[in-house]
């Protein structure tokens, strides 16, 4: 059997005669979904009594209920009052998030009636470069589902003097990735939003090379006073609108807006807030989307775009725009929407069938029906069957130094101590200046009094083998440790404890795994999920990544930490205020200043 991709459905230009007959009813359709109401995305409003008519991987027509008789030839499928909608496309996506390979992430994304992806590889670029990438691309080629790229645009996210990434992709490297590659639709989220707003020369080198090929350019920004800069810089959309107020700034400087739904114990749900711009102030949703932006394996099955779409309800959105939300809107941002995204005549056979709750009953992707009644058809197992196998090399990226230093030094004296508050839902972190009066006796007792844990993140890349450490404050730890390989953007080595001997243990396991996020208390491995492929990815199918994930947040939460590992991963994301660490030390955002831990009075 062929693979199930999103290639094998024939470009429309080669099919148009045959679809006009069969929308004109001199030729039969492969496939008729009847007993149907219609989801329409165009109109938003909902039909009664339709049915779809297929062929060759398309929609050909749609007709009232009973227009084809049963004939040889012509596959029935009885809806039974379902609602067909389009299949969801989600504008902004990280693979890498969810643990797993595109092939594997496909079953998650079919079940929750997504279709078509837009993902930013940036993590695996920060990590192996424009190879990263690519085999990522080809991963995504095998998988049964439809992957557009939005090509990284900030790897690394700083620069060479704040941290150390894998990666390093240069206006020339991004324009090559577009010319190579069919799939590479836009620029991804350009998250060094400070350097574009003043006029850093490799930052808008990089954003000419999206524009000069006329490619849409995403966008990452934090503060109400960059926005009419970024804008003007080139940028069309954003998912980071955190409130009402500035995804009202965003729609009125031209910009898209992405509500990102997620799980509400994460920093990945500002959609309550952002909504408001749409439901308080006015504001049409003609240019609003909905996404996910990043899911572990775990909440990928349960929080995917069908529940980001039902959210938006809850939240006071219409059912039809909010469907159209998270399949037309996506579309007609990256000028798909004659391909994608509704149920109009030769748009692709991407359909889902929903109940009355809007809940994923089936989906059809290219005509070929992938799941049905919840769990996965025969097709789709045998296209999960036959997964992309990465390169050695991408086995092959944590480099460590063989006894990295993991505490700090106890200051010696009077002074300030800068600390990392921690704090929900955890994307912002924010400068804690500790005032000691006096010399400390010990770590201990100091832990003890400010609510302390120790943090180091380790360059894991084999380039310089260099470390910073520093403390959490709020964490929440304690009696063990916690590390991982996905230390965001530049995907160093993060590890926090609280005594050294379980931080080192924690450490060693992602070595000798070659990368994973994993738990440790009193000497022993509580929980661990092995990501080899670039100390960021599983290998293994996407429900044993999930079921791995279960049992890592179990062991998490018995350890007190506050933020869930995902937010743990973010703590070294130079790019978001107020204070982050790097392999380099602590740094100010949005200054991109330097900090030292302690300054001695």
């Amino acid at each position: 059997m062929e693979n199930i991709t999103r290639l094998s459905v024939p470009p429309l230009h080669e099919v148009t005669r045959h679809l006009a007959d069969v929308a004109s009813g001199r030729e039969k359709p492969d496939l008729v979904i009847t007993g149907a109401r219609l989801l329409s995305t165009y109109t938003e409003r909902t039909l009664a009594e339709r049915e779809v008519w297929v062929t060759r991987g398309r929609i050909a027509a749609l007709k009232p209920a009973g227009s084809c008789t049963k004939s040889g030839g012509v596959r029935f499928y009885d809806a039974r009052g379902g609602v067909i909608a389009p299949g969801l496309c989600d504008p902004h996506v990280h693979i890498e998030s969810s643990m797993m390979t595109a092939c594997a992430y496909a079953e998650a994304a079919l079940l929750n009636g997504t279709t078509t992806i837009f993902c930013d590889s940036h993590e695996i670029g920060n990590v192996l470069d424009v190879r990263g990438i690519e085999w990522m691309l080809e991963d995504a080629r095998q998988a049964p589902l439809s992957v557009f790229l939005t090509v990284p645009s900030t790897v690394p996210a700083t620069t060479p003097e704040l941290e150390t990434a894998g990666g390093d992709l240069t206006a020339a490297k991004i324009g090559a990735l577009f010319d190579r590659w069919p799939e590479a639709v836009a620029l991804g989220e350009k998250m060094d939003f400070v350097p574009v707003v003043m006029g850093d020369e490799r930052s808008h080198a990089i954003l000419a090379a999206a524009l000069k090929r006329g490619r849409p350019v995403c966008g990452h920004i934090y503060g109400r006073e960059f926005v009419a800069a970024y804008a003007a810089s080139g940028i069309t959309d954003t998912h980071e609108a955190i409130d009402r107020d500035i995804a009202d700034d965003f729609l009125e400087a031209g910009l898209w807006v992405f509500l990102r739904g997620g799980p509400p114990t994460t920093p990945w749900h500002s959609l309550p807030l952002a909504i408001k711009a749409v439901t308080e102030l006015g504001a049409n949703s003609k240019r609003v989307c909905v996404c996910t932006d990043d899911r572990d394996a775990d909440d990928v099955f349960s929080f995917g775009m069908d529940w980001v779409v039902r959210e938006a309800i809850t939240h006071g959105i219409k059912r039809e725009t909010a469907w159209s939300m998270g399949s037309l809107h996506p579309a007609t941002r990256y000028a798909m929407d004659g391909e994608i995204g509704g149920l109009g005549g030769g748009r692709r056979a991407d359909l889902v069938l929903l109940n009355d709750d809007l809940q994923v009953q089936n989906t059809w992707y290219g005509g070929e029906l992938m799941v049905e009644s919840r769990r996965p058809t025969a097709l789709l197992e045998a296209a999960l069957s036959k997964r992309y196998v990465y390169p050695r090399p991408a086995y092959e990226t944590v480099k460590m130094p063989a006894t990295p230093a993991l505490l700090p030094a106890l200051p010696s004296s009077p002074g300030t101590l800068h600390a990392i508050r921690t704090a929900l839902p955890g994307i912002i972190l924010f400068h804690s200046a500790i005032e000691l009066k006096a010399k400390p006796a010990d770590w201990s007792s100091l832990c003890a009094e400010h609510r302390l844990c120790f943090v180091t993140v380790i360059e894991r890349h084999g380039l310089n083998g260099g470390s910073a450490r520093g403390v959490l404050q709020d964490f929440g730890l304690h009696d063990g440790a916690v590390a991982s390989t996905v230390g965001h953007d530049s995907h160093n080595l993060i590890v926090a404890g609280d005594n050294e001997a379980d931080m080192r243990i924690a450490v060693e396991a992602l070595r000798k795994a070659q990368g994973g996020v994993c738990v440790v208390r009193g000497g022993k491995l509580l929980a661990m999920v092995e990501l080899p492929i670039a100390g960021l990815l599983s290998d293994k199918r996407a429900t044993m990544v999930a079921a791995e994930t279960t049992e890592l947040k179990k062991a998490w939460a018995e350890l007190g930490c506050t933020l869930p590992f995902m937010g743990f991963n973010l703590i070294p994301l130079s790019v978001i205020p107020e204070i982050r660490i790097t392999d380099k030390g602590l740094v100010l955002v949005p200054q991109m200043t330097q900090l030292p831990m302690f300054e001695a009075r």
